[in-house]
């Protein structure tokens, strides 16, 4: 017996009725339209964020197809969701399986996390020629989600350098950062590179050398750099602070929020402002600064205000 997968018709091809965009615009239900309003906050003060530093924003010319693949497309209901490490994106490229699947799947928490992160499973915007960039750009609703920057950082660190099974992290970022940044280095600390500090972390992202050297991590890249907001007109901003509203909206949005709904569980080892303060407590003043420095678009771009524990020069 062929079980009948609600997903199978509704969410592929959407023909005929409103595109997520247009229902973002236009809403027709009046609970849609009250959150509309908060988008429209969050959306201007992107906008306000890139004219006041158009000097630094402009510099990056035209999009190359390379800026693009952060970019996951859902032909069937006309979005683009930019994906930032740190920020729930496992969950939400497993709904944008579930989304694009055509009925292939219908459970995001029945995919396992890494598959979620085998490229091949979703189509990212660099895959399309110029004009069907452009097309899509223009036609489809973009949206991203983004997390307090330090807080993310910090997220980063814990995942990538904390933890025993990160070996390829450990070779690849942390022999280097230890190398660089530790005095007096044990043999087996510059050939593991497993026990990275934050200090030393924290130190490795604020060296010119390393900007120099190659673009940062996606785990710890800016979402100014990873997403290119002041390039891309995102049409929703979600928070990671809001995540399952905003994560609903945009489902309800695509017309699928009736049997779909985005998967939350409370994870006991989530990072959180307190945990963050207490990793910022042996860091410098002056390396606080520069770091803040670093981040401080995403800090202005998404209106998260300066941390209270740190003590900026």
């Amino acid at each position: 017996v062929m079980r009948r997968n609600p997903f199978g018709m509704d969410i592929c091809c959407r023909k005929g009725s409103r595109s997520p965009l247009q229902e973002l615009y236009n809403p027709t239900q009046v609970s849609l339209s009250n959150t509309a309003i908060l988008h429209q906050i969050r959306r201007d003060q992107v906008t306000d964020t890139c004219r006041a530093n158009s000097v630094s924003s402009r510099k990056r010319r035209v999009l190359t197809p390379n800026d693009l693949k952060h970019l996951v497309v859902d032909e069937d209901h006309e979005m683009i969701y930019c994906y930032v490490p740190k920020v729930a994106c496992t969950n939400w490229k497993r709904v944008m399986m579930v989304l694009t699947g055509r009925g292939k799947y219908s459970d995001p928490m029945e995919i396992p996390a890494n598959e979620a992160h085998v490229s091949s499973n979703l189509k990212t915007l660099n895959q399309y020629s110029i004009p069907e960039i452009n097309h899509r750009l223009k036609n489809y609703m973009k949206f991203l989600f983004v997390r307090e920057p330090f807080e993310r950082l910090v997220s980063a660190y814990r995942n990538k350098f904390t933890q025993k099974y990160n070996t390829s992290f450990h070779k690849r970022y942390g022999t280097k950062i230890v190398r660089r940044q530790r005095k007096n280095a044990t043999q087996e600390a510059l050939r593991k590179g497993d026990d990275v500090k934050f200090e030393e972390f924290v130190a490795y992202l604020i060296d010119p050398h390393t900007q120099r050297e190659e673009p940062f991590n996606e785990h710890w890249q800016t979402v100014y750099s990873l997403c290119h907001p002041c390039h891309i007109h995102y049409d929703l901003i979600g928070k990671y602070e809001t995540l399952k509203e905003d994560s609903n909206y945009i489902l309800q949005l695509a017309g699928v929020g009736n049997y779909l709904k985005f998967p939350t569980y409370a994870k006991s080892t989530r990072t959180t402002d307190e945990m963050t303060t207490e990793f910022f407590q042996n860091i410098s003043s002056l390396h606080q600064t520069q770091l803040y420095e670093v981040y401080k678009l995403d800090f202005l771009m998404f209106n998260y205000s300066v941390p209270s524990y740190l003590k900026l020069e």
